[in-house]
């Protein structure tokens, strides 16, 4: 090659470079607008498809929206859509008995349960409605050490909020968020109960569906002995923390050994399932 055409060569490599290096800012902004845009398609279509598939009524997918928006509630959305979905089920086969919530926290699923029942059905809402109480001895060293963390001060709640435990009025704001969210507790047949599961839970009437959030060993079998045993033919309970602590799995898996009448059918929550009469 001649010494022309190789600086000829060589400078229009400099102004590629040089162009591409004035470039690069600009498409690189484009670039990361063009994957936000697809993100949030990809988000959009994925909430149609689930809501599709759930087709729940507009009050529901509102009360899950807002919420989810609002920190009410550690659970995804597609978990308050299974607890719509069992309580709708109930209405449509007219299944009867109360409906439950124990451990309600900042009340986002048991608001959502609310709007998803006839107003005429009876929920009971079972809570502290303050600091969670310490676990036992049968629970595990994974509770323990959570438990640690929140006594300590160190817990988080839903979207770096306030951790439910620390909060000066919790009962008031459970109340207000259900009224805020179109469901009045005395419009709807709804009860707060606050005190603990040992003193609150006593029960002598049909129970068509519990959820149960109360995450240690003790919560969970003083639930399970006093609601389960009212349990309708084709009711349900959904254990939330049976994949999350161990307290609460080994409750379940003691109480249901060899015990009659029950399915348990496993999932991202353990749910179960009165067996029909």
């Amino acid at each position: 090659m001649s010494k022309p055409a190789h600086k000829a060569s060589s400078a229009a490599r400099r102004a590629r470079r040089k162009l591409a290096r004035w470039l690069a800012p600009e498409l690189e902004a484009e670039l990361k607008e063009t994957r936000r845009k697809l993100k949030s398609t990809r988000s959009q279509l994925r909430r149609a498809r689930d809501e599709a598939a759930y087709d729940l009524p507009d009050r529901v997918e509102e009360a899950i929206g807002r919420a989810r928006a609002e920190h009410l509630t550690y659970l995804k959305p597609n978990h308050l859509r299974d607890l719509a979905a069992i309580v709708q089920e109930l209405e449509r086969k007219q299944v009867p008995g109360l409906v439950i919530e124990a451990g309600t926290a900042r009340g986002g699923s048991a608001i959502v349960m609310a709007a998803a029942k006839a107003p005429a059905r009876p929920m009971k809402v079972y809570d502290v409605f303050g600091m969670i109480p310490p676990p036992g001895e049968q629970d595990g060293a994974d509770v323990h050490r959570r438990y640690a963390e929140i006594a300590g001060g160190g817990a988080k709640g839903v979207g770096g909020d306030t951790y439910y435990g620390y909060r000066h009025d919790l009962y008031g704001e459970v109340t207000e968020s259900f009224a805020r969210l179109g469901v009045p507790v005395d419009e709807n047949n709804v009860e707060l109960i606050q005190g603990l599961f040992e003193d609150t839970i006593q029960l002598d009437e049909p129970v068509a569906f519990a959820h149960l959030d109360g995450d240690w060993y003790e919560s969970t079998m003083t639930c399970l002995t006093r609601i389960a045993p009212l349990l309708v033919p084709g009711g349900r309970i959904v254990l939330d923390d049976y994949n999350a602590w161990s307290g609460c799995r080994t409750a379940v898996d003691e109480y249901f050994a060899d015990r009659a009448g029950f399915r348990l059918r496993p999932g991202a929550k353990m749910h179960v399932i009165r067996d029909p009469a």
